[in-house]
């Protein structure tokens, strides 16, 4: 008994190593590219003996069969069988991949899939797809649509089941390409989309759509739900590739690439491909102020939450919606009573309220697409486009009945590079408020989000201050802007008004809103939105509502700046509102908790701060200075002395993103002020004063003499930046320029240069350091060069 035990446990061994011994072989082999490199290579007996031991579910003979019957010239409608037995196999390890929590590849166990990949499936696949564009001689073969479809979901099945896959078929330019060009096949449209997105997804390199033969006509042949489709995929191919969260956002970094890389990257070159497609834009445009009609009963109503653990996206449900409408019609044509299609399985797992789902989907990627060539080189014309094809008064149209006709619940904050798993209702919300706020951001333009009713206050607000109209108001096209009493920008503050303290979209809500404000300051603008309550409900969020979001706060502090600057209305509220020393000493420890959040709102309170106190002749300004908590809080030197030391501490040349370089440029702001008023070496002798205070003896000023270094390369030649500097303060960008030089001149006899103030052993042991930390090392900017 003991031979025939260990007999035995030697013949299962033996047999177990011989099918892990077909495996290393194709393994070696297609590592090393010679040998036997798929399972068609091992004869058949070998492979039908193996597969009984190794339940590969006769894969590798099939395989074998199909190889055998797909070469060159042969007619490849006959191999439609194998490759439905073959898909029967797959589908199901897919499905389960998909519903089972979107787990990993290597979490996933899928053998049949792996198995048709370890023997060349994969490989066989692309060859027969392939087999059409690359026959020269005699008869093309035909491949009809079934087969297309059936391969085109094997390879899908493939690249959700098995890694390695999609990277595999994304380094083959060839097929890639190929994929392109059979989107216009209106058939097998969705299970190549499907499968392109998938791939490009996880390509190093962003594809070059102007290396897409015919990319122009194949776009204009796309019906409307066929585009919306398409702009899934156009969203990898025009966003720049994400940094991460490394060093790679920080300025310095990103100056330094742009100094090696001055050409157009191949996100921004496939935008201007895009923008210059004839009827492209108007298309999209028309996609997204496309309406739908609502479902009468709000109870059938979809909860979009439950479904969007499957319904991964349109290109999903487009097949289901495809579904129902074959069912719909095979039913209606086998029976008229409409019991029996009532009755229908995949009626009953669809919603009445699809319709509108569907449209939200495809929404959601049509409005990213356009947010993103808003933000492009293009943006001027594309800004022309949106306004001539009217999609503000047509999103204006839909925004109660679909863009914001509901809340939905259990919804979490998402910044602006952050990726996340939302339902598409709030995707929809979110990609709304972002495309506002790219659309009003420092452009004329921001007028179409008003009505022309609105348009008429404004233009009285201007004539009852004695202020004259801003050109942009008078340029406004009113052919062009929101139809109805209220427009988009009055829609979106009834709303934010109305949302959770805790909601998500109150970051987005307040980012669209204070880039309407942004750029020169406009009185009219401001009182427009003030007498909508919107600073008093600002004030709420900040001090009384126990809002802890960071990024929440950051977004109300930057529009409570816009909202006051240089108005002495404004101020006035905000003294009515703040009218206990309780709430006063709140709102500044909400200040002091984040500066990095709250710099901007500093920044807009010393700007204005100094205008009135030039405006001693005006009763109103007088007034309300005397009385404002805010504004004799901010007069006082040491507070002012004080939040200019903090921030410039907060912040070095290597820690600079477009986050915190806010805090330099608040720092020079109150140091060009100050200078204005001959009060500048005070100022600095105060920093100086402070730092041997804290005991750091030359490490403030060392510190913001680099940041000044810093700030002269970047804005220097940057006329976007440079712009933007100069009208939200309402300060030449020559007298930054000169107030930056000023305090880096290297003569030490200057009181308003910072050298005069660090003494020489100093500034040698903060170099000396700095090096250590390496922080100059391989530098192109001597930043430490006196």
């Amino acid at each position: 008994m003991a031979t025939r035990s260990s007999g035995f446990s030697r013949t299962q061994t033996s047999r177990g190593n011989s099918c892990k011994n077909i495996f290393n072989k194709i393994r070696q082999g297609q590592i090393k590219g010679v040998g036997l490199t798929r399972g068609s290579q091992f004869p058949v007996a070998l492979l039908e003996e193996r597969d009984k031991r190794a339940q590969w579910q006769g894969i590798p003979v099939l395989l074998r069969r199909l190889h055998e019957s797909s070469h060159p010239n042969s007619d490849l409608s006959k191999i439609h069988s194998m490759v439905m037995e073959l898909s029967s196999l797959l589908s199901m390890e897919a499905m389960s991949f998909v519903t089972e929590e979107r787990k990993t590849p290597q979490e996933s166990i899928s053998p049949n899939t792996y198995t048709f990949d370890l023997f060349g499936g994969v490989d066989l696949f692309v060859e027969i797809l392939l087999r059409p564009t690359l026959t020269v001689q005699g008869d093309l073969p035909i491949l009809s649509d079934d087969l297309i479809k059936d391969c085109l979901s094997i390879l899908y099945n493939c690249c959700i089941c098995t890694e390695g896959v999609t990277k595999s078929l994304a380094a083959r330019e060839d097929f890639v390409t190929f994929l392109f060009t059979l989107m216009s096949n209106k058939k097998v449209f969705l299970q190549t989309a499907t499968l392109i997105e998938d791939i490009l997804s996880v390509r190093k390199e962003i594809i070059q759509l102007e290396e897409i033969p015919n990319l122009a006509s194949l776009v204009q042949s796309f019906n409307q739900q066929q585009l919306a489709n398409f702009c899934r995929i156009l969203s990898v191919t025009i966003s720049e590739p994400d940094v991460g969260v490394d060093d790679k956002h920080t300025l310095l970094a990103r100056s330094t690439q742009q100094k090696t890389s001055t050409c157009l990257s191949r996100a921004e070159s496939n935008q201007v491909t895009l923008v210059n497609i004839p009827g492209f834009i108007e298309r999209l445009c028309k996609l997204a102020t496309r309406k739908v009609t609502e479902v009468a009963d709000a109870s059938a109503r979809l909860e979009l939450e439950d479904w969007h653990s499957w319904l991964d996206n349109a290109l999903v449900l487009d097949a289901l919606m495809q579904l129902a409408i074959e069912e719909a019609e095979q039913s209606s044509t086998e029976s008229s009573d409409e019991s029996s299609l009532s009755s229908s399985p995949l009626r009953h797992r669809l919603p009445q309220s699809m319709k509108i789902v569907h449209e939200i989907m495809y929404k959601v990627e049509v409005l990213y697409v356009l947010c993103v060539l808003l933000m492009g080189r293009q943006r001027n014309q594309v800004h022309r486009m949106l306004a001539e094809f009217k999609l503000i008064p047509g999103l204006n149209n839909l925004f109660d009945k679909l863009i914001w006709r509901r809340q939905p619940s259990g919804h979490v904050l998402h910044r602006q590079n952050q990726n996340c798993d939302c339902s598409p209702e709030i995707s929809f919300k979110i990609q709304f408020l972002r495309l506002l706020q790219s659309f009003s951001d420092h452009h004329e333009n921001k007028y179409l989000l008003l009505s022309g009713q609105e348009l008429n206050e404004l233009s009285d607000i201007y004539l009852n201050a004695n202020v004259f109209e801003m050109d942009a108001l008078n340029n406004t096209d009113r052919n062009l802007v929101c139809d109805g009493k209220k427009g988009l920008l009055t829609r979106l503050i009834s709303v934010m008004k109305k949302e959770p303290i805790d909601s998500s979209f109150r970051f987005w809500q307040a980012r669209a809103v204070e880039s309407f404000l942004r750029g020169t300051p406009s009185y009219a603008d401001q009182v427009f939105l003030l007498r909508r309550g919107l600073l008093e409900h600002i004030l709420y969020c900040i001090i009384d509502s126990g809002c802890k979001s960071h990024d929440v706060l950051q977004s109300y502090f930057d529009l409570l700046g816009e909202l006051m600057k240089f108005n002495i209305d404004a101020f006035k509220r905000f003294n009515k509102y703040v009218n206990t020393e309780e709430k006063f000493q709140m709102f500044l420890t909400q200040i002091n908790s984040s500066l990095v959040d709250s710099n901007m709102l500093v920044r807009c309170i010393v700007l204005s701060l100094d205008r009135f106190e030039s405006q001693t002749k005006d009763v109103k300004v007088v007034e309300v200075f005397s009385e404002c908590r805010l504004l004799s809080y901010m007069a006082q030197m040491e507070n002012r002395l004080s939040f200019l030391f903090r921030l410039t501490s907060i912040i070095n040349v290597q820690t600079l993103t477009q986050e915190n370089v806010s805090c330099l440029n608040t720092s020079l702001v109150i140091l060009m002020l100050a200078r204005r008023r001959g009060k500048l070496p005070f100022y600095l002798s105060a920093l100086q004063e402070k730092e041997y205070a804290e005991k750091y003896p030359g490490c403030l000023l060392n510190n913001f003499h680099n940041l000044l270094r810093f700030w002269q390369h970047h804005y220097l030649n940057k006329d976007k930046d440079s712009t933007c500097l100069e009208n939200s303060s309402c300060i030449p960008f020559t007298y930054w320029k000169e107030t930056v030089s000023v305090l880096l001149g290297s003569g030490r006899s200057s009181r308003c240069a910072i050298a005069s103030y660090i003494d020489e052993t100093e500034r040698t042991l903060f170099t000396s350091e700095l090096g250590k930390r390496h922080l100059n090392t391989k530098s192109e900017f001597t930043f430490l060069n006196f």
